[in-house]
């Protein structure tokens, strides 16, 4: 709900020192005054009682007249979208090494689910994929305007839910099958990995230039800090324990694979500059949207 005057609603204010003058003068000017009410009858019956509300009635009443005045409304907004938005699918690694806690205070996936929803929102007239990868891939959301349902997927992605391993270009060949057939004027990939592949059959480099030959961009992004990470392990025991673990990351073959399908290449060593990273890309891929709102009041 808004108002169509939401500045006469600063005569409320008004009213309520109306009614504290009222109050604080007490009852009918002309009362008569008795030292001992006691000997009349001052009566105490209902009457009596209501006509004490009567400053309080009036003075509510007051205050409905000033928000009727105020205008009260609800307004009912339509959109009518013009042109077509850019087709995106994110491909997303949840191997292993993405638990590792480089990324303080959350892991390297979730950090990276963060900015992803960040993104996600920023493009509501984009339809927008999602596949996942780790020693296989799956397409964990297909393309869709629905971004509601989208963030609802991407809240389940959890590392576990394939074998370990970094399938990187089975990822993007997935990614890039979803993509083959759309219409859309611009078709992109952005793909996320923390590791090197050593998974699946597909050879990231070839698939990349299937997506080249496919017209799809695509956009890599290199997660995690080089050297030693700490990494939560389960020991004999089943207990979970930090350990150090080497981090290594494949920045040739991501330099490659973006520049063979006209993309870029970058590299996020913590949660700021992943979502500088999401940024940028936002800021390349314009959609061509043109928006015309068309607002219905009821009073």
């Amino acid at each position: 709900m808004e108002f169509a005057r939401p500045l006469v609603l600063l005569l409320i204010p008004l009213a309520a020192a109306l009614l504290w003058v009222r109050l604080r003068r007490g009852g009918d000017p002309s009362a008569l005054r008795h030292p001992r009410l006691e000997l009349m009858d001052t009566g105490n019956g209902l009457r009596v009682r209501l006509a004490r509300l009567l400053p309080w009635l009036s003075a509510i009443a007051l205050v409905l007249m000033v928000v009727a005045a105020a205008g009260p409304r609800v307004a009912h907004r339509t959109e009518e979208v013009e042109g077509e938005g850019i087709d995106i699918v994110l491909a997303l690694d949840i191997s292993g090494s993405m638990r590792s806690l480089d990324f303080h205070p959350l892991d390297r996936l979730e950090s990276a689910k963060q900015v992803i929803r960040e993104f996600i929102d920023g493009r509501p007239h984009d339809r927008i994929g999602l596949v996942v990868f780790a020693a296989r891939s799956f397409t964990q959301c297909p393309l869709t305007l629905d971004h509601p349902v989208l963030q609802g997927f991407l809240d389940e992605i959890q590392v576990g839910l394939i074998d370990d391993g970094t399938a990187i270009g089975l990822g993007l060949a997935n990614a890039a099958n979803m993509l083959k057939d759309s219409q859309a004027d611009s078709r992109v990939v952005i793909l996320l990995t923390d590791g090197v592949n050593n998974a699946g059959q597909i050879d990231p480099v070839t698939a990349a230039e299937a997506a080249a030959a496919l017209g799809i961009k695509v956009y890599t992004i290199g997660m995690g800090r080089s050297g030693q990470v700490p990494v939560p392990v389960v020991d004999a025991f089943g207990r979970e324990r930090i350990m150090m673990q080497d981090s290594t990351l494949d920045e040739e073959t991501l330099a490659q694979i973006a520049e063979v399908t006209g993309g870029r290449f970058y590299r996020a060593e913590n949660t700021e500059g992943l979502r500088a990273i999401y940024d940028e890309i936002n800021s390349l891929e314009k959609s061509q949207i043109e928006i015309e709102t068309f607002t219905k009041y009821s009073e």
